[in-house]
C-alpha cells in the first residue's frame, strides 16, 4: 500500500504530461498575430458583458440592497449570457461546434472566473475599496483567465 506522499507524487506525474500540454498550448496560441485579434473581440464582447454586469450589479447593491457578493452572482449570470451569445456568433464564429456542448465549456470555464472574481471582490472590499470599482477592477484581473479558457477549450474546434 502506498503512503499519501507517494500517491500524491504519482498523481502529480500523471497531470504533468496535461499541464504541459496545456501550457504549450496556450504558448502556440498567443504567438499567432489571429489570436491577438481574437483577443480583441473577445475584450469588445467583454466590454458589453462588462457593462452588463456593472449595471445590473450596481442596481442590486444600491437600488436592490442585496448583499455585494450575492449581488455578483446574479449580474454575473445575466452577463454570462451575453458573452456567451456574442463570443459565439462573433469572437469565436470559425471554431462552431456543437451549441450545448461549446454551452457547457463555457459556463464551466465562467463558473471558474466567477469563483476568481468573487475570491478578489472579497479582498478588494475587505481592503477598503468601494463595492463598485472593487467590481471593476475583479472583472478585469480575471479576463485573462476566462479568455484563456474559452479560446483553449470552450470554442476549440
Amino acid at each position: 500500500m502506498l503512503g499519501p506522499y507517494t500517491t500524491a507524487v504519482a498523481r502529480a506525474s500523471e497531470l504533468s504530461p496535461r499541464l504541459s500540454a496545456l501550457a504549450e498550448r496556450g504558448s502556440t496560441a498567443l504567438r499567432r498575430p489571429a489570436n491577438w485579434l481574437q483577443l480583441l473581440q473577445f475584450c469588445a464582447v467583454g466590454a458589453s458583458g462588462y457593462a452588463v454586469n456593472l449595471g445590473v450589479y450596481a442596481a442590486l447593491v444600491h437600488a436592490a440592497s442585496l448583499h455585494f457578493l450575492l449581488a455578483a452572482v446574479v449580474s454575473f449570470a445575466v452577463a454570462v449570457g451575453n458573452n456567451y451569445t456574442w463570443n459565439r456568433l462573433w469572437t469565436f464564429r470559425r471554431e462552431r461546434g456543437h451549441v450545448a456542448l461549446q454551452g457547457a465549456r463555457f459556463l464551466a470555464v465562467s463558473l471558474v472566473a466567477l469563483g476568481a472574481n468573487l475570491a478578489v471582490l472579497a479582498l478588494l472590499v475587505a481592503a477598503g475599496l468601494p463595492k463598485v470599482p472593487a467590481q471593476a477592477a475583479a472583472i478585469v484581473l480575471v479576463t485573462p483567465l476566462s479568455f484563456l479558457g474559452n479560446k483553449l477549450w470552450s470554442f476549440r474546434p
